[in-house]
């Protein structure tokens, strides 16, 4: 009996299963890898330069002006964050599918991994070195860290 971790999903059976060449795989995850350190990273430290422009405090007098302020940084905090965050997510996806191609390479072509091999390459985020540096901390202009001067309206 086949077991459970490699069945087709419920809602598939009756369809063919989905095959990977695992040359393709360890090709994939070397170019993805490559992508990321060549031509992604190179850029962080022009966007954090741009990202850590200083914002004038607007006056408590304005209070849209200062709700508006207060959206707009916790958005690019965010935007940050996930710019910061996607090199490492990519780096881990590339690590993760070029564990799967070594761990088949000396089998058939066509190989069936199974999705327990998939999910345990995609769950140890110890494999894959740590993020670099964090992603830049963004002064909340309406906040108490903001030491410009208050624009008034």
């Amino acid at each position: 009996m086949i077991p459970e971790d490699d069945r087709q999903a419920s809602w598939s059976r009756g369809h063919r299963g989905v095959e990977a060449d695992i040359r393709q795989m360890r090709e994939f995850a070397d170019m993805l890898r490559a992508e990321v350190d060549g031509n992604y990273a190179p850029h962080l430290p022009r966007i954090a330069d741009d990202m850590l422009a200083k914002v004038p405090n607007p006056a408590d007098a304005f209070i849209e002006l200062v709700q508006f302020m207060q959206a707009h940084w916790e958005t690019q905090q965010a935007t940050t964050n996930a710019v910061w965050g996607h090199g490492h997510t990519t780096g881990h996806l590339a690590h993760a599918a070029r564990q799967v191609a070594d761990r088949y390479a000396d089998t058939d072509a066509f190989s069936a991994a199974r999705v327990a091999d998939v999910q345990h390459a995609l769950g140890r985020p110890g494999d894959v070195p740590a993020q670099p540096t964090p992603s830049p901390s963004l002064t909340n202009p309406t906040g108490p860290d903001n030491d410009g001067p208050v624009t008034l309206p």
